[in-house]
C-alpha cells in the first residue's frame, strides 16, 4: 500500500492508528445498486447509460475495498455488489470500518435517520472509540420546528446548542453549502435577528438558507464553542448535492473577514475538505494561529492522484495545523478509502522529500504521526 523504500520508522508512523476527525454516519441497511451508486457519487445520480464505478471513487472501491470483502482487486462492479449483498450490511461495515485502522471516529450528526449508524455503533463496528461532532444546522432545524415565537426560537437555539455541545467534542457548520462563505462577517443586530427568526418560523421545515439567520446561528455557535472550549468545523469547497451555493462561493478565502473577527474569541477553526481551494485554505492556516485544515473527502474523490493534493497542502500549511479526516459518508467504503488514500498520499509526498534529502526520517515520521492522529488529539482534547 505504501511506496517502497520508506524507512521503517516512517512506515510505522504512516500505518499507526488514525484519528478520523471528520466523518459522517454510514448506512446500516442493505442497499440496491442504485442506492449504492448514489452514495458513492456524492448524492448525484449518474447520467443515463453510465455508472459511478467509472469515477476515481468507483475504481478505488474495486481496487482497495474488494480484497477486504475476500474478492480479487479490481473485481467487476456486479461481482463486488453481489458479494456485498451476500455478506450483509453489518458484516461489510465491520470489515471496512475495521480495516481503516482508525483509533477514534469523530462523527458529524448532520443527518439523523434510523438507517444510519450512530456514533457509538460506528466505533463498535470499527473497534474504535467514537465521539460526536454536533452539526449546528441540525440543531437549528429541531428548534425551529418546536418554537412558537421568535423569542422561543432564539432562546431555544442557544440552550439546545449548549446542551448538545456538552456531550460533544466539536461543532460543525455547512453555512458554505446553505448560503456561501461570502457573508457579512459581523454579528447581526438584534432587530435583524428577530425579523429573520419570524421569517424562519413561517416555514421551519425547509433547510435554513436565510443569510441573517445563518449568521446568527454561526455566531451563537461561536459563543457555545468558546464557552465549552470546543473547535468549530467549517465545511468549505466541494460539498453535497443538497447545497444551494454555487461552487465559487465555497472558497475558504472568502472567510478571511470572519476569521479575523473570530480570532480574539480564541475559538479553534478547522476548514474541512477545502478542495479545489486547498491552497487558499493552506494559506489561511499559515496566516491565522487559530485556523487548521484538512482535505477530507478530496482524497477519496481524487483517487490515485490524491498525493498531489496532500503534497500541495504540505507546501504551505504548518504541519501542526493539518488533520486527517476521511470525509466518510453513507457507505463504509468511504471510511476505508479515506484512510488508504491518506496513507498512500502522505507516504508518497514524504518519500519525495526524503529522496531529495530535504527531510530526515525522524522528521517525516513525526509529521506523519502529527497529521494522522496527534494534532486531532490535541485540538479535540481526546
Amino acid at each position: 500500500m505504501l511506496p517502497p523504500g520508506l524507512p521503517d520508522t516512517v512506515r510505522e508512523a504512516l500505518l499507526a492508528p488514525l484519528v478520523d476527525h471528520h466523518c459522517d454516519a454510514v448506512r446500516r441497511d442493505d442497499l440496491s445498486r442504485a442506492q449504492y451508486e448514489l452514495l458513492i457519487g456524492g448524492g448525484v445520480p449518474a447520467p443515463p447509460g453510465t455508472t459511478h464505478f467509472d469515477t476515481p471513487v468507483g475504481v478505488a472501491v474495486r481496487r482497495w475495498c474488494a480484497p477486504v470483502l475476500d474478492l480479487a482487486p479490481h473485481a467487476p462492479p456486479a461481482v463486488y455488489l453481489a458479494r456485498r449483498a451476500e455478506l450483509g450490511a453489518g458484516e461489510v461495515n465491520r470489515r471496512l470500518l475495521g480495516a481503516a485502522g482508525v483509533a477514534a471516529f469523530l462523527v458529524d450528526t448532520g443527518t439523523e435517520s434510523d438507517d444510519l449508524l450512530p456514533a457509538a455503533e460506528m466505533g463498535r463496528h470499527g473497534s474504535a472509540a467514537a465521539d460526536e461532532i454536533v452539526r449546528v444546522e441540525q440543531v437549528e432545524h429541531d428548534v425551529a420546528e418546536m418554537a412558537g415565537t421568535a423569542s422561543d426560537y432564539l432562546d431555544g437555539l442557544a440552550e439546545e446548542l449548549s446542551a448538545r455541545a456538552a456531550r460533544a467534542v466539536g461543532l460543525s457548520t455547512v453555512t458554505a453549502h446553505r448560503h456561501g462563505l461570502d457573508f457579512d462577517p459581523a454579528r447581526p443586530s438584534r432587530g435583524s435577528v428577530i425579523a429573520a427568526a419570524n421569517r424562519r418560523l413561517a416555514d421551519p421545515k425547509d433547510p435554513l438558507t436565510d443569510p441573517v439567520a445563518l449568521r446568527h446561528l454561526l455566531w451563537t455557535s461561536v459563543d457555545v464553542a468558546r464557552e465549552r472550549g470546543l473547535p468549530l468545523q467549517l465545511h468549505t469547497g466541494a460539498g453535497p448535492d443538497s447545497g444551494h451555493a454555487p461552487p465559487h462561493r465555497t472558497d475558504p478565502a472568502l472567510l478571511t473577514g470572519f476569521l479575523q473577527a473570530l480570532q480574539p474569541a480564541g475559538v479553534t477553526v478547522i476548514l474541512l475538505h477545502c478542495y479545489p481551494f486547498h491552497r487558499q485554505a493552506a494559506y489561511l492556516a499559515a496566516t491565522y494561529p487559530h485556523v487548521h485544515v484538512d482535505v477530507g473527502r478530496a482524497l477519496t474523490r481524487t483517487g490515485a492522484a490524491s498525493w498531489r493534493v496532500v503534497d500541495e497542502l504540505l507546501e504551505l500549511a504548518p504541519f501542526h495545523k493539518q488533520l486527517f479526516g476521511s470525509g466518510c459518508s453513507g457507505v463504509a467504503e468511504t471510511a476505508h478509502l479515506g484512510a488508504v488514500s491518506f496513507r498512500r498520499a502522505l507516504g508518497r509526498a514524504l518519500k519525495e522529500r526524503l529522496d531529495a534529502g530535504e527531510w530526515s526520517a525522524p522528521d517525516a515520521a513525526r509529521v506523519a504521526y502529527m497529521i494522522g492522529s496527534g494534532n486531532a488529539r490535541r485540538v479535540y482534547r481526546l
